[in-house]
């Protein structure tokens, strides 16, 4: 391959991931009646719908692998994504990760975070109280867990994460009244990360060791939700 066709080959790729990384959702996929038939242990996620956020409107839509693999896969593949999330490589590692919580009983819904309209970030919301988490810290019924990744990078480092982690964090807490926290586990590492939670108002709880990391227990209590 000649040097000028290397070159167009990066242009047209360039050109189809920045259409990836402004394609919206039809509004017709934003929920989901697919996943009414599923194990619920999260109070319906799909039909949670948009909150409002200084930055757009935000919703968390769970993911069709069908529609969503490529760009998570990508996603994963970014080397600031992939030292945390150790996800890299061909799109069945992706796919993988995703069939195991969709095919699973309910526990973790994997979704994009789409904020006015653009999927934007990738998130998990699990049930904490019911993970392999619970046995490194004193967990209550009904804690929700969250993870998070942003994977446009034109995103990072604005502040935007500490926006959305409030904004998912009130969507958990206004849609699972049994649910009184919300809780995370961030690489102890991931200093940029652990911030976010923290401006987001969770509090840092512990240090907990966990497979493959050492981890920042944080908390979001409903009972401090508008002081924090």
């Amino acid at each position: 391959m000649s040097h000028s066709d290397s070159s167009t080959d990066d242009t047209i790729d360039m050109r189809m991931r920045q259409e990836e990384d402004t394609a919206r959702i039809p509004e017709s996929q934003l929920t989901g009646p697919e996943f009414d038939s599923r194990p619920d242990l999260l109070d319906r996620i799909a039909q949670w719908g948009p909150t409002s956020t200084p930055a757009g409107a935000f919703q968390l839509v769970p993911v069709r692998i069908g529609r969503d693999l490529r760009l998570i896969a990508r996603w994963m593949n970014d080397p600031a994504v992939a030292a945390f999330w150790e996800l890299g490589g061909p799109d069945d590692v992706t796919a993988s990760h995703l069939g195991g919580q969709l095919d699973g009983d309910g526990r973790s819904v994997p979704c994009l975070g789409v904020l006015d309209g653009v999927p934007m970030s990738y998130w998990e919301v699990y049930r904490a109280d019911l993970d392999p988490l619970a046995r490194h810290y004193p967990a209550r019924p009904h804690d929700t867990g969250i993870h998070l990744l942003i994977g446009r990078i034109g995103d990072r480092g604005q502040g935007l994460g500490t926006t959305l982690l409030r904004a998912a964090a009130d969507l958990v807490l206004e849609h699972r009244p049994s649910c009184a926290r919300v809780v995370a586990e961030p690489d102890l590492r991931n200093t940029p990360c652990v911030a976010a939670f923290l401006g987001a108002g969770f509090r840092f709880s512990a240090e907990v060791d966990l497979p493959g990391k050492r981890a920042a227990l944080m908390l979001r209590d409903r009972a401090l939700r508008h002081l924090l």
